[in-house]
């Protein structure tokens, strides 16, 4: 009888991950993963309380203990808090600090579930680990292949795509044949008292909290200007370049006659935001991308160029494009039709049908041959030269 060791964080869908092994034969063990200090980050962040001053990293052990109980399964509790400090926080730090949008899910698949996890199961003798994540896995003799969770609205392959073949060839997903209300309706045959739990939200280790005062404890916030890329006047002022995001119209303060600003461009250097009317969507549309740090879960990468699509944000559409790799870990991206909002520092993930083939950090973004801060800095220089 093969060992799982499955990773249980208290919520719906890890919990019906270790029914459906169990059903399926396995040996399972659950283990908690504490990744995040909330205790130690206290002072920072606030008293990270809910009733009864139970934090709700510990809230959701207590759920996952109720449910390892119910099941007749063991629960381990395992502290990755470092691995998540060292390769998944700091590295979200880091980017911000450059003007970019990161992914932390993406990373914390990448260097703690499916890394120093999947270590932790290997030395303790389990043979594989498992996760409540809505995905499939094909073990073929050769490789592993990655497929999308059957349900469409909750597909989470788009997260995995960083972690290794290595990795996959260990990995299991046990929900990934069934729809979100299916996983549900299990939860409640089996009576466990997580059935109807919330799904979880935003950044683990932010949940509940205001994103922008969140990071304000980490990068200090400095006021500066928004300035409209067209006209290169002072529409507003912002509360620090490094909290927007490309693409964003929200929580700005700002309006305008032709219709809501949204954010075009950042210069980290200078703090000035700069953002354009929303019937103007020149400036937010890439036709061609380059890719970095791609992970390719395949042996044979294509050659030439090759035909598929792209995801370039969670729950996106797939994008039609032809890809072509400069390197064993860079790829140029042509996107056809052009994409609005394709981020530097978030993820590029790549399809062909129900495959993800691997994905990889967006550097930079064109259209017509030109960088956004090509065009942007081409923008204020000829509007300047006009003014004069």
């Amino acid at each position: 009888m093969k060992k799982v060791l499955l990773g249980l964080s208290g919520g719906v869908d890890s919990a019906v991950a270790a029914i459906e092994l169990k059903k399926a034969g396995y040996d399972v063990t659950c283990a908690f993963m504490r990744n995040w200090d909330a205790l130690a980050n206290n002072d920072i962040l606030g008293n990270p309380t809910i009733g009864n001053d139970i934090c709700p990293q510990e809230a959701d052990y207590m759920d996952a203990l109720e449910v390892a109980k119910k099941l007749n399964l063991e629960c381990l509790r395992v502290d990755f808090v470092k691995e998540y400090w060292d390769h998944v926080f700091t590295q979200f730090l880091d980017e911000y600090k450059k003007g970019r949008t990161p992914n932390p899910d993406i990373l914390c698949n990448k260097y703690v579930k499916f890394d120093a996890f999947l270590q932790f199961a290997l030395k303790n003798g389990f043979d594989y680990v498992a996760t409540g994540h809505y995905a499939q896995v094909d073990h073929r003799d050769d490789e592993s292949v990655l497929l999308r969770g059957i349900d469409n609205n909750k597909d989470q392959t788009y997260f995995l795509c960083q972690i290794s073949q290595e990795a996959l060839r260990k990995t299991l997903f046990p929900i990934g044949h069934l729809t979100k209300p299916e996983v549900r309706e299990i939860a409640l045959d089996y009576d466990l008292g997580i059935a109807k739990k919330k799904d979880s939200t935003g950044i683990c280790f932010i949940g509940e909290r205001n994103f922008r005062e969140f990071l304000s404890n980490y990068l200090p916030s400095k006021e500066g200007d928004i300035v409209d890329i067209h006209s290169l006047k002072v529409v507003g002022r912002h509360q620090g370049v490094l909290y927007y995001t490309l693409g964003q119209r929200k929580g700005m303060g700002i309006g305008g006659d032709h219709g809501p600003y949204f954010v075009v461009g950042k210069d980290v250097e200078k703090n000035i935001l700069y953002v354009s009317c929303e019937n103007d969507t020149e400036w937010l549309s890439s036709d061609s991308c380059i890719v970095s740090h791609v992970n390719w879960f395949s042996k044979e990468k294509p050659k030439g160029k090759f035909k598929c699509t792209a995801k370039f944000r969670y729950r996106q559409k797939d994008n039609d494009v032809t890809i072509r790799f400069l390197d064993e870990n860079n790829v140029f991206v042509l996107i056809d039709p052009a994409v609005r909002a394709v981020t530097p520092g978030q993820e590029a993930v790549f399809y062909q049908d129900e495959v993800c083939l691997g994905g990889g950090v967006i550097e930079d973004v064109f259209y017509q041959g030109k960088s956004l801060s090509t065009r942007i800095q081409e923008g204020v220089s000829n509007e300047s030269k006009t003014r004069k």
